[in-house]
């Protein structure tokens, strides 16, 4: 299987390099980066950067591919050299993919209308705007989509891919390998189990207030 994961200047780090862990693990599964042209492209923090292995034109067909979220998408939503390349890439993949608010691409794209799909939490409702019916849940799958929720969920519905490929024991081992055990400190990971002032600070911050 050949994954090919998109990035982009303002991505999210944890929404590609999560499932990377999942998805290099399988023995002759292979993962690329990819994105506009080779080299660096910089995270949303700007404190980190990752090498894209191949550009745009050079990837024609993969069986997964995989869109990560990060604030640097919102310009990429009408940016038809990526919207036409998650098209063509999208007729020769088994399984497309998303994290966090790599849905809105996914949509802009015309790969979610008349689906199930997920996304982070604040920004489940934009997706009605390209016909796909917002779900709040961990990972979504609609056929041979599969969106996932915000950020740490890219590892949850890598495994759950994993096990659809190759089934239960291969991903159970993969989450053991990587010993993704997950006991957060706090019983706050979504918007419906984070007290209220929690959940309006977050919004307020996401929302430039």
């Amino acid at each position: 299987m050949k994954t090919a994961i998109l990035i982009y200047d303002g991505f999210t780090a944890l929404d590609a390099i999560g499932p990377y862990e999942v998805l290099r693990s399988p023995p002759g599964w292979e993962v690329e980066f990819v994105a506009g042209e080779r080299g660096e492209v910089r995270a949303d923090s700007g404190a980190l950067g990752l090498s894209a292995d191949r550009g745009l034109d050079e990837v024609t067909e993969a069986d997964v591919v995989l869109v990560p979220g990060g604030e640097g998408n919102r310009k990429l939503l009408d940016d038809e050299e990526i919207l036409s390349w998650l098209r063509a890439i999208d007729r020769t993949t088994t399984w497309t993919t998303s994290v966090c608010t790599g849905s809105l691409l996914l949509g802009a794209a015309g790969l979610l209308e008349g689906r199930r799909a997920t996304g982070h939490w604040l920004f489940l409702e934009p997706l009605r705007s390209y016909g796909a019916e917002p779900v709040s849940e961990r990972y979504v799958e609609d056929g041979k989509t599969i969106t996932a929720a915000g950020v740490s969920a890219g590892i949850d519905m890598a495994l759950y891919l994993l096990g659809r490929e190759l089934g239960p024991e291969a991903a159970q081992a993969v989450q053991l390998g990587i010993e993704y055990d997950p006991s957060p400190p706090f019983d706050a990971g979504s918007p419906a189990k984070a007290p209220q002032p929690i959940v309006d600070a977050v919004t307020a911050i996401a929302r430039g207030g």
